[in-house]
C-alpha cells in the first residue's frame, strides 16, 4: 500500500525543488520516475487502458472503494460472506490491473488466459460468499466441488500475488504449502483427503486466506488507503518537502537532512519502501547530487529515511492499527511505544548524514532557496486531515472505520480550500479508483499471510520452529535473537509493510515469547527486522530504486543503506534486553532516560566509526575504539553505560583539540 504514488512525474518536481538544482536535470529525474517505479515497484507495473476502457475500469474501482467504505461502516452478515466478496472483487480488480509479466505496453489489453483466471478465482470467492451460510453448516464434509473450488481460488490467489506482490512470499507459503501435504499423508496416504482438509482450512475458514490480515484489511486497512489517496490529492506531500526545507535545508549538508525528514513525514503514512524512495527522492536526491553528495550515498540516504517511515508513529504504515490488532492494545498505546525507537532510528540516519557532510565540507541551502515560514504557515492546514484521523483514533470515542471516514471527508474540505491543487470531481474520481488499487496489493498479500498463517497452525509447525530454535539457542538469548532476526530479513524480502508484519507476527514473534522476550518487544523486535529487509541487500528494492533515481551502483547504494540504517538493526536488541525503552516494565523515569541517551551516544560512535571522520579523518584505531565504545553503550547496564561514555567522550574531545590544533597550524 503506498499513499504517496506519483499521479504524474511532473508533478513530483514541480515547485519543491529549490532554484538552485538544474531544471534539465529535474526533467530527467521526472522523466526516470515512471520507469523506475515499473521496475521496482510491483504496484506500479499495471495494464494500459485509454479512452473508454479506461473509464469503466476506473468507474468499476472507485464504485469497489465506495462499496468498501459502506459495507465496513454499515455491512452486516457472515464474516465469511462479507471477506469472500471482498476477496473476489479484489481478484477481478487484480487480473485488471496486473498482467502476468512486468514490461507488458500493450494498450487495451488482456489475454484471453487473464479473463480465464479472473472469471475462474472470482467465481470461486463468489460461490462461497452467495452460499457461506450452508457451506460454513457443512464444515469438514464439503463436497468434492466444494475441494475444487476452494483449491482454484489458492491457486488464482498465488498467481495474483506473484505479479502484484512478488515471489518471496510465494516460496514461503509454497514450502509451507509441501509441508502441510507431507503432514497430511503420514496419518493418511489418500491424497484427496490430504488436498479436501488442506482446502478447507486455506479456504474455508477463518483461519485461512480469509484469516485475520485480510479481516483487518477489509476492516480497517482499506479505508486507511483511500484516505491516504485522498490525501495525497491536497498536496500535502510537497508541504512535507518544503517544511523540511525550512527546517534543515540551511545546515551543512542541508538537502540530505531534508530528505530525512520529509522521508519520515511523507512514510509514515505510506505502506510501501519503495513507493516512498521514488516519489520524494525524484525531488530530494538531485538536491543531494547538487549539494556534493556522492551518487550511491544520496539515493542511500532517501532510501534508508524512507524505509524508516514504515516506523514512524503515528501511523506507521498502518502498520500500526494491525499491531494493536494482534498485541490486544489500544492503538494509542502502540503509537507511543513506537515513538523512542523511531526517534533513535532517524537520529542515526542524522548523525550519519552530517557526519558525511563535514567530512565533504558541504554547506547548505542559501535563505534565498529556502521556502519562507509565512508562506508555509498558509498551507499548515493541509495537515488537519491527518491530525483528525490520529485524533479520533487515539481517543476511542468512535470506531477506527469511522475515524477513516470523518478523516476521508477532511481530506476533500481541505482539497477545495487548496487554491494551488484544488481537488476537483475528477480528482476526486481519481482518489477513490487509486483507493482501490492501493487495496490490490496489500489484499492480495493479506491473503498469503493468512494462508501462511494457516499452514502453520494446521500442521503445528509454529510449536516445531520454537522448539527447534529454542534448542540451537540454548541459554543464549542473543543467538535467539540474531536467528529470528536472518528469519525475518528473508522472509520480509519484497512484502509490504502490513503484510511483512502479517508474517512476522504469525511466525517469528512467537518464538522470542518462547525465549522470553515480553510479548510487545517481541513484535517491534520482528516488525523492524522485516522492514529494514527493503534496504538490505541482496534484495534491497528501496536501496536499488534509489540507486535508479541517482543513476549509481545498486549494491553500493544498498550498502550505504544499511550502514545509514545501522539503528535499525541495533535499537531492536535493546529493547529486547531492555524493554523500558518501549514503556514496558519501567522501574523508572531515569530508566528510560538512561536508555535513550547511551543508545543516543551509542549510535553516534557506530555512525563514527563507519564514517570515519568527527573533526577531523580517524585512523583505523580510533574507528574501532569508536565502535567498541558505541556498542558498550548500546548493552543494557550501568557499568557497560560508563565504560562507553568514557571511550566515545573521550575519542571525541581528543579529535577536537587535534583538529583545533592543526587549524592553528594551518594559520
Amino acid at each position: 500500500m503506498s499513499l504517496f504514488k506519483k499521479k504524474k512525474a511532473e508533478e513530483a518536481v514541480i515547485g519543491v525543488i529549490p532554484d538552485g538544482v538544474n531544471a534539465a536535470e529535474n526533467t530527467d529525474v521526472a522523466a526516470d520516475v515512471d520507469a523506475v517505479m515499473r521496475k521496482f515497484d510491483r504496484e506500479s507495473n499495471t495494464r494500459y487502458w485509454e479512452g473508454t476502457p479506461k473509464l469503466v475500469v476506473g468507474a468499476l474501482m472507485a464504485l469497489f472503494s465506495l462499496y468498501c467504505i459502506y459495507m465496513t461502516l454499515f455491512g452486516t452478515g457472515l464474516p465469511e460472506m462479507k471477506l469472500m466478496l471482498f476477496l473476489g472483487c479484489i481478484i477481478v480488480f487484480g487480473f485488471l490491473n496486473y498482467p502476468a509479466k512486468k514490461g507488458s505496453q500493450r494498450v487495451n489489453y488482456i489475454p484471453w488466459y487473464d479473463i480465464l483466471l479472473m472469471v475462474l478465482g472470482g467465481g470461486s470467492c463468489f460461490y462461497f460468499a452467495f452460499n457461506a451460510e450452508s457451506i460454513v453448516l457443512l464444515a469438514t464434509r464439503i463436497q468434492p466441488i466444494h475441494v475444487v473450488l476452494g483449491a482454484i481460488g489458492i491457486l488464482v490467489l498465488m498467481e495474483l500475488c506473484r505479479r502484484c506482490v512478488g515471489v518471496p512470499i510465494l516460496c514461503v507459503l509454497g514450502a509451507l504449502l509441501a509441508y502441510a501435504f507431507y503432514n497430511q499423508l503420514i496419518y493418511n496416504p489418500s491424497f484427496f483427503n490430504a488436498l479436501k482438509n488442506i482446502v478447507y482450512k486455506l479456504f474455508y475458514t477463518t483461519s485461512g486466506v480469509i484469516g485475520t490480515p485480510i479481516n483487518v484489511c477489509y476492516t480497517y486497512i482499506v479505508l486507511f488507503i483511500i484516505f491516504g489517496a485522498f490525501l495525497e490529492r491536497t498536496g500535502i506531500a510537497n508541504f512535507f518537502i518544503s517544511f523540511a526545507n525550512r527546517l534543515a535545508g540551511w545546515s551543512s549538508g542541508g538537502p540530505a537532512k531534508v530528505a530525512v525528514i520529509s522521508s519520515a513525514l511523507c512514510g509514515m503514512v505510506s505502506g510501501s519502501s519503495v513507493g516512498n524512495t521514488v516519489t520524494t527522492g525524484s525531488v530530494t536526491i538531485p538536491m543531494m547530487k547538487k549539494t556534493g553528495y556522492k551518487p550511491e550515498f544520496a539515493g542511500a540516504v532517501e532510501a534508508a529515511a524512507s524505509t524508516g517511515g514504515q516506523i514512524m508513529p503515528p501511523i506507521m504504515g498502518a502498520a500500526a492499527f494491525l499491531m494493536a490488532e494482534y498485541m490486544d492494545l489500544p492503538y494509542m498505546q502502540v503509537a507511543v511505544k513506537a515513538i523512542l525507537p523511531a526517534v533513535l532510528y532517524f537520529t542515526g540516519i542524522f548523525i550519519a548524514v552530517h557526519l558525511e557532510a563535514k567530512k565533504l565540507g558541504l554547506k547548505g541551502l542559501s535563505k534565498a532557496e529556502m521556502p519562507k515560514w509565512k508562506d508555509l504557515g498558509k498551507q499548515c492546514y493541509l495537515i488537519i486531515p491527518l491530525v483528525l484521523l490520529v485524533w479520533l483514533v487515539s481517543t476511542g470515542a468512535r470506531t477506527m472505520q469511522f475515524s477513516a471516514a470523518v478523516s476521508i471527508l477532511a481530506a476533500v474540505v481541505v482539497g477545495f480550500l487548496n487554491k494551488a491543487e484544488r481537488l476537483t470531481p475528477k480528482k476526486i474520481f481519481e482518489a477513490l479508483e487509486a483507493g482501490a488499487k492501493g487495496a490490490i496489493t496489500v489484499a492480495v498479500a493479506c491473503g498469503i499471510a493468512g494462508m501462511i498463517a494457516g499452514c502453520i497452525t494446521v500442521t503445528g509447525l509454529a510449536s516445531i520452529l520454537i522448539n527447534g530454535i529454542v534448542r540451537l539457542a540454548g541459554n543464549h538469548l542473543i543467538i535467539g535473537l540474531a536467528l529470528t532476526m536472518l528469519c525475518c530479513i528473508v522472509l520480509g524480502m519484497g512484502v509490504p509493510t502490513t503484510a511483512n508484519y502479517c508474517i512476522m507476527a504469525s511466525t517469528c514473534a512467537p518464538i522470542l515469547i518462547q525465549l522470553g522476550i515480553p510479548v510487545v518487544a517481541a513484535h517491534f523486535f520482528v516488525f523492524y527486522f522485516g522492514i529494514v529487509a527493503d534496504i538490505t541487500p541482496p534484495v534491497a528494492l528501496a536501496a536499488y530504486a534509489g540507486s535508479a533515481i541517482a543513476k549509481a551502483n545498486p549494491m553500493k547504494t544498498g550498502i550505504n543503506a544499511t550502514k545509514l540504517a545501522i539503528a535499525a538493526f541495533i535499537v531492536p536488541y535493546i529493547f529486547a534486553y531492555s524493554p523500558a525503552m518501549l514503556f514496558v516494565n519501567v522501574e523508572g523515569v531515569w530508566q528510560v532516560i538512561q536508555i535513550c541517551l547511551s543508545a543516543l551516544l551509542g549510535i553516534f560512535g557506530v555512525a563514527a566509526a563507519l564514517n570515519g571522520h568527527v573533526f577531523r579523518g580517524n585512523n583505523p584505531i580510533f574507528r574501532i575504539l569508536y565502535a567498541a565504545g558505541g556498542l558498550a553503550l548500546m548493552i543494557p547496564g550501568t557499568w557497560t553505560d560508563v565504560v562507553g561514555f568514557v571511550v566515545v567522550g573521550g575519542l571525541t574531545a581528543m579529535n577536537y583539540m587535534l583538529a583545533k590544533k592543526n587549524k592553528l597550524a594551518a594559520v
